[in-house]
């Protein structure tokens, strides 16, 4: 199975530069669609599915090597080497933002800046770290999950797309949900809601803007700002949204805080 076929890979666009996009729990490249075609006369773009999402081959998903998101890094950086000849921007959503951030740690000669849009490094509060939910929320959350992964789709996907206003993106979010294979779904929901990053932060070398709506059920302004302390030399923009999806319900405050960012660092 070769690399492109594995993860669904799209390149288009046309520069001198690769941005990558990499997406969320539950969803695939589509989601960058009001966004990624906005660079496409700068930059060449690449889209992926993370193996198990999408039309990722699910043939290829092993429980073993994706218990961790280290996993998944090794597919980006693998992606990377075929289809970027320089270092690539990277913009990831919510665990791909994680997955990004362990990718640049690994080899961050590949990386010339990483655009984290509603990350978290652990959603558990842990003493004076507030990452949303305690650990029994987070427990039942997968325990639902395990139980009634349709019913836990339809609920959860208004509450973490927010977008109060456009209904039709909460629809899309769950619809996007339950097309996921469920047990690969599990797992990686698992991966994803217990994973702890926060002792990775201070090893980034990448410029990293991380990018947080203002109103984020999964990904509460306090924990944008913890990071922004721990990465060092990183920025923090804060859109005006409600949802963890600003790409989809505010693609173009999202993509200005980008542009600036880039402006910014020369890219």
């Amino acid at each position: 199975m070769n690399i492109a076929t594995r993860n669904n890979v799209r390149v288009g666009g046309d520069g001198p530069v690769t941005m990558i996009f990499s997406h969320g729990f539950g969803c695939d490249q589509s989601m960058w669609r009001y966004v990624a075609p906005t660079f496409e006369g700068r930059y060449r773009t690449v889209l992926f599915d993370l193996v198990g999402s999408g039309k990722s081959d699910l043939a290829s998903y092993d429980y073993k090597k994706y218990g961790s998101l280290h996993g998944y890094a090794t597919d980006v950086l693998e992606i990377l080497d075929e289809v970027a000849p320089g270092p690539a921007i990277f913009i990831g959503h919510s665990v791909s933002a994680m997955i990004g951030m362990l990718a640049a740690i690994a080899a961050p000669e590949r990386f010339a800046a990483n655009v984290m849009i509603g990350p978290s490094p652990s959603f558990i509060n842990d003493g004076d770290y507030v990452g949303g939910f305690c650990r029994a929320d987070i427990d039942d959350l997968l325990e639902t999950l395990e139980n009634n992964f349709l019913g836990w789709s339809s609920t959860m996907a208004p509450a973490i797309m927010g977008a109060p206003e456009q209904p039709h993106l909460s629809e899309e979010l769950t619809n996007s949900f339950c097309r996921t294979d469920p047990d690969i779904a599990k797992h990686f929901a698992r991966v994803t809601f217990l994973a702890d990053h926060r002792a990775d932060m201070p090893r980034v070398s990448t410029p990293t803007l991380i990018l947080q709506s203002d109103d984020d059920l999964l990904a509460p302004v306090c924990v944008g700002e913890y990071m922004h302390r721990l990465i060092p030399g990183s920025s923090l923009a804060v859109v005006n949204n409600i949802g963890h999806c600003p790409h989809l319900s505010a693609p173009g405050a999202s993509v200005d805080a980008i542009e600036s960012y880039l402006r910014k660092t020369g890219l």
